[in-house]
């Protein structure tokens, strides 16, 4: 169990009790903590009115907001001057008027993050520090003869606001000139069941409002499990069977945050996308789906301020199959027939009976005949056909194959990897993306004779990887040939050349896995050499604890780079750190396909320290994997961001898809629980896979796919 602390006034010179004055809700996160400590006497009143009426000089008084974010905490007329006649240092917290100004109404950030403007918390957090108060609403205040201390600004930065404070702000936390008051125009007070973050320092936030309101007081150390956190802490001693129990929870985790969508949900759902609804409130009343309707696709970033995150109700093809995936080896590995059904539950949704594989894509006329479109929630996402999309979708597949003992989705599989290979280029580059008009503008023979390059390991990179076991199974060159041509040119452009997304870091890991394969198919030096030289410069991001350190490279070869000014942040997908150094893992982008990668590279190379860097990697997924006991949505869970310093979900929320507390079926959960699994079991993908009859099927679908080479 984590314990995150917090410094807290509690014991004053003496021994003296402090009287603290409360109104609001007695269960309040911070009156929750303060109420175990004898030397805090705390009063709790009906109203604010009644609580500066009982107050007497030198007490203390916390008006806590009870309707956030509705309403406003309502003040009586006299109370300022009773507070200022009794001579009471106060906190008040969302207050519905001012001694000498008027409120303006309530307003909800729009990407505003909390930014420190002061030293008035003694360096720590310092002035230009970046915190999450999440679901955030605040009251519009004129900050007129006020010290302000806290301000809500859209602002770039991982934990510093980089490029200063914009001109657009909005005072949260106000110092008033001839009063012995702090002012909250927001909440601050639900820190604990709101998630702010990170934790020490708004435990240092604390710190400073607590020794305004009662000075002098001496400090020690105070403690609180947080709603959300790792399962272990970051040197806690780990379970004999600490993976095996994680990648438990990692399947479960479907079934408790009611993944699997429910049949009875189909045409609401179908209705929402139709009204351009992608979010879906998360409750435990969704019902238990079992796989025949497939999967939602990840659990979104946003944090309400209650704690809450809503589900992404898109239908992803490679999310069902990652997730297919996962359940596969989870029910190989604990021998759980349940598991195994699902997963054949999910491949046959998307393959047999949803329309991914109808229409265009089922018309061999058609251009697009065999692909596998990105999604079928609406036709933004069913017209578009993505290269990794697909080879992803393939690789959950196999491995969800062999392990039900499934052949019965042999021929579309095979038929959608000719499908890729004819629009694939010379070069072995097929580009980011082809949409269907696209193909009915051009057919795919131009994408086959094209001689596009495209230096882009995160699009191309597992194309070459599905090549490379194609061939192994079939012995059709084409395979062969254009795997080696694209990492060949890949190869000779590493690292400078490539163009980068997200972070360079998840370019070095999404080339370990063909490398590794081609090392399968040709076992030479020259490969060899290929596949340790981009692993081991990979692993110089590895920390000590098994962290992997994200990466930029130049900001001039990134797509998706950190917002570069404060105007950017929040307006596009991004990365999750500001600058090189920041300590931050991304389980979206980054580790979860390293972990795939490193798997598979151990199988390869027989190589110690590949394989000890894999089992450092693996523990620390483990560590980190979510606890939370409240919500069950999250619990078991992998969210894209962690900070591995401060050792908890934290990192850049800029990304405007999929951000920082993100879980992913397919792509993060789907990966990290699967590999657990297959360590468990001692195989590779490509091992498990290597009785594959996948190519009975292959002779046929070449003469009709690509008549002519």
């Amino acid at each position: 169990m984590i314990v995150v602390v917090l410094a807290l006034l509690l014991m004053s010179c003496g021994g003296v009790k402090h009287v603290v004055h409360v109104s609001g809700t007695a269960n309040n996160d911070l009156i929750n903590i303060l109420k175990t400590h004898k030397n805090i006497q705390l009063t709790f009143h009906d109203s604010p009115e009644q609580a500066i009426q009982k107050a007497q000089t030198g007490d203390a008084l916390l008006v806590l907001s009870s309707h956030y974010p509705n309403k406003p905490e309502e003040l009586g007329d006299n109370f300022y001057d009773l507070l200022k006649e009794k001579g009471v240092r106060a906190y008040l917290e969302f207050p519905s008027s001012l001694p000498d100004r008027a409120i303006g109404g309530i307003e909800q950030s729009n990407k505003e993050r909390v930014v420190v403007n002061s030293t008035f918390f003694n360096g720590y957090p310092d002035s230009l520090a970046i915190l999450g108060l999440n679901g955030l609403h605040y009251l519009n205040v004129d900050p007129k003869r006020s010290k302000v201390h806290m301000v809500a600004a859209k602002v770039a930065g991982f934990d510093l606001a980089i490029f200063g404070l914009p001109e657009k702000q909005y005072p949260l936390l106000l110092e008033m000139n001839d009063w012995p008051i702090l002012l909250s125009t927001t909440n601050l007070s639900g820190f604990v069941s709101g998630r702010y973050a990170p934790s020490k320092e708004w435990g240092a936030v604390w710190q400073n409002i607590l020794e305004f309101v009662m000075p002098g007081i001496e400090l020690e150390d105070l403690s609180w499990e947080p709603v959300v956190g790792a399962t272990y802490a970051k040197e806690e001693p780990m379970p004999a069977d600490y993976e095996k129990e994680s990648f438990s929870r990692g399947v479960e985790w479907y079934k408790n945050a009611r993944m699997l969508i429910p049949a009875s949900y189909k045409d609401t759902l179908r209705k929402m996308v139709d009204s351009g609804i992608e979010r879906l409130a998360w409750s435990e009343d969704i019902p238990a789906g079992e796989g025949s309707s497939g999967v939602f696709e990840c659990i979104f970033s946003e944090i309400d301020e209650n704690g809450n995150q809503p589900i992404g109700i898109m239908e992803r093809g490679d999310c069902i199959s990652e997730t297919a995936m996962a359940f596969a080896t989870a029910g190989k590995a604990l021998e759980n027939d349940e598991y195994l059904q699902i997963a054949r539950n999910l491949l046959d949704y998307y393959l047999l009976n949803s329309i991914a594989t109808k229409n265009e894509y089922a018309d061999p006329d058609h251009g697009a005949y065999g692909l596998i479109p990105w999604g079928i929630s609406n036709y933004v996402w069913y017209k578009a056909s993505y290269g990794d999309d697909n080879a992803r979708f393939f690789l959950g597949a196999w491995t969800t194959a062999a392990l039900t003992g499934s052949d019965h989705w042999d021929e579309i599989l095979m038929k959608s990897l000719l499908a890729l290979a004819r629009t694939t280029g010379q070069n072995g580059f097929r580009g980011s993306r082809i949409d269907l008009p696209h193909f009915e503008k051009n057919g795919w023979r131009h994408y086959f004779d094209q001689e596009i390059v495209h230096l882009a390991p995160h699009f191309e990179s597992y194309l070459w990887a599905c090549y490379l076991w194609a061939y192994d199974k079939t012995g059709d060159d084409i395979f062969l040939k254009r795997a080696k041509n694209g990492i060949q040119i890949m190869m000779e452009h590493y690292p400078d050349g490539w163009t980068w997304t997200n972070g360079l870091a998840q370019e070095r890991a999404r080339m370990i896995l063909p490398l590794a394969w081609l090392v399968r198919v040709e076992n030479t030096d020259a490969n060899r050499a290929m596949l340790l030289t981009v692993v081991n410069d990979f692993l110089e991001l590895q920390d000590e604890c098994g962290a992997i350190q994200e990466e930029l490279g130049a900001i001039e070869m990134g797509n998706y780079p950190p917002p570069q000014s404060n105007e950017a942040y929040g307006t596009n997908e991004a990365s999750l750190i500001a600058q090189n150094g920041d300590p931050v893992s991304d389980l979206l982008y980054t580790t979860n396909f390293a972990f795939l990668g490193l798997h598979e590279a151990c199988y390869a190379t027989d190589d110690a320290e590949v394989k000890k860097a894999t089992d450092k990697l693996a523990e620390f997924l483990c560590r980190i994997q979510v606890k939370s006991n409240n919500l069950p949505e999250l619990d078991g869970g992998w969210m894209r961001a962690f900070d591995y310093q401060r050792f908890e979900q934290c990192g850049s929320n800029a990304d405007l898809g999929w951000g920082a507390w993100a879980i992913e079926t397919g792509w993060t959960q789907g990966w990290i629980t699967a590999i657990l699994a297959l360590r468990d079991m001692d195989v590779s993908i490509w091992d498990l896979t290597k009785n594959s009859e996948i190519a009975r099927h292959h002779a046929k679908l070449k003469k009709e796919m690509i008549p002519v080479e």
